[in-house]
């Protein structure tokens, strides 16, 4: 017969507080990545990508974006990797493009990745209105 306190088994007391600490653990750390990263200036490709705590629940969506990507995936190819080394998992939700004017603090999204489909633009959006939340900040469906 297992002991117990309280009715409960004494080790699910220490396995359940164990849990809790890795899992607020995670999630600070997740919160700790950037909703956000993308460049300063220009037309680029983009991707929302849905980073989620290995073998949890806990998850948000981040935007990157880059002039330096030929391609919607070699962005993937850089977020996927930083995210395993922080013990995260991520998959891509859909790219498109941002045309990014700094001096006009105008941001536009719009198109499509090839590979990975249409990003959800306003979901996109609304994450860049929580890092350029002075900026004129449109999207559309159009692919140019």
């Amino acid at each position: 017969m297992l002991l117990s306190f309280v009715g409960r088994p004494l080790n699910s007391l220490r396995v359940s507080g164990a849990l809790t600490k890795a899992t607020v653990a995670m999630a600070d750390a997740l919160a700790k990545i950037p909703d956000v990263e993308i460049d300063p200036e220009g037309i680029f490709k983009y991707i929302l990508v849905r980073v989620k705590v290995k073998d949890g629940d806990v998850h948000k969506d981040i935007v990157r974006g880059t002039k330096s990507a030929e391609y919607h995936n070699h962005i993937f190819e850089k977020v996927s990797p930083a995210m395993e080394a922080l013990g995260m998992e991520c998959k891509c939700l859909g790219g498109g493009k941002i045309e990014h004017k700094s001096q006009d603090k105008k941001l536009r999204v719009f198109g499509e990745s090839t590979a990975f489909g249409k990003a959800d633009h306003s979901v996109s959006v609304e994450k860049l209105k929580s890092a350029y939340s002075n900026y004129e900040i449109t999207w559309s469906d159009d692919k140019k």
